[in-house]
């Protein structure tokens, strides 16, 4: 059952604890033949963005990062920071700068991997900037709705409050909510362009958010997989589908 929250949130019946099985994911990605690059496609040398979820940073996709580059494509992290800002902001300050590098220095289109929030920044600014990207991959990301763990609810208000005091109540009045009038929210509603290469992994054992809200409803595009919501960053089954997506770009398939 939800119940509604301030600001047109909702509340998610999902439970945190089944995100403890994050560490026995990752020393399975450890082993796993994937992780070494066995058994999937090399990638050309392009430029692969990751975007960290809320509240975290760069640092926890380092696994990612490093497993990119061993599979032959050129990683960036996403230099944002902390993801506890207004998404449009971040956007505009900060990711965009590292976009604009990653295309002067491959020549060539990126590639957004977002996981939870940073999905769904990934799939804002695939809408904003579609003629830089190649394809935009979301991770465990609630793209088509904010209904979380009431934990999770409850951080992002403070975020949305700290926001508030920092920026002023007239200029992002609606920021983190719904209501939001912002490029970042106009974007994210827009559908994906034709030319760019979708997929949206979820889980159903998904802790944080409902994971229905984090498919697109195109079985084409969505993509399911075992795990936990954090440990989708480390998780060898997405890895898989993630390689397997980004060839697809550069594959003619």
């Amino acid at each position: 059952m939800r119940r509604s929250t301030p600001h047109r949130y909702q509340e998610a019946n999902t439970t945190l604890w089944t995100e403890a099985l994050l560490g026995a994911e990752i020393l399975m990605l450890h082993v796993a033949p994937v992780y070494y690059g066995i058994g999937v496609p090399r990638g050309d040398g392009s430029a692969v963005i990751l975007i960290p979820g809320f509240l975290g940073t760069d640092v926890y996709l380092s696994e990612l990062h490093a497993w990119l580059q061993r599979i032959g494509y050129r990683p960036y992290f996403s230099g944002i920071g902390l993801n506890a800002e207004c998404p449009n902001l971040l956007i505009q300050r900060r990711l965009n700068g590292t976009i604009d590098q990653a295309l002067a220095e491959t020549g060539g289109k990126v590639h957004l991997i977002g996981h939870s929030l940073g999905g769904v920044i990934a799939r804002s600014v695939s809408g904003q900037r579609p003629g830089d990207v190649a394809s935009v991959t979301t991770l465990a990301a609630p793209i088509r709705g904010t209904v979380a763990n009431r934990a999770v609810l409850r951080a992002a208000e403070a975020v949305r409050l700290q926001i508030l005091s920092e920026h002023g109540r007239g200029v992002l009045p609606n920021c983190y909510t719904g209501q939001c009038t912002c490029n970042f929210l106009n974007s994210l509603r827009r559908k994906v362009p034709a030319s760019i290469v979708e997929t949206a992994i979820y889980t159903r054992h998904d802790g944080v958010v409902d994971w229905r809200y984090c498919m697109t409803m195109n079985p084409e595009v969505d993509v399911e997989v075992p795990g936990t919501h954090i440990g989708m960053a480390f998780n060898p089954a997405a890895y898989t589908v993630v390689a397997e997506r980004l060839a697809a770009t550069h594959s003619g398939k």
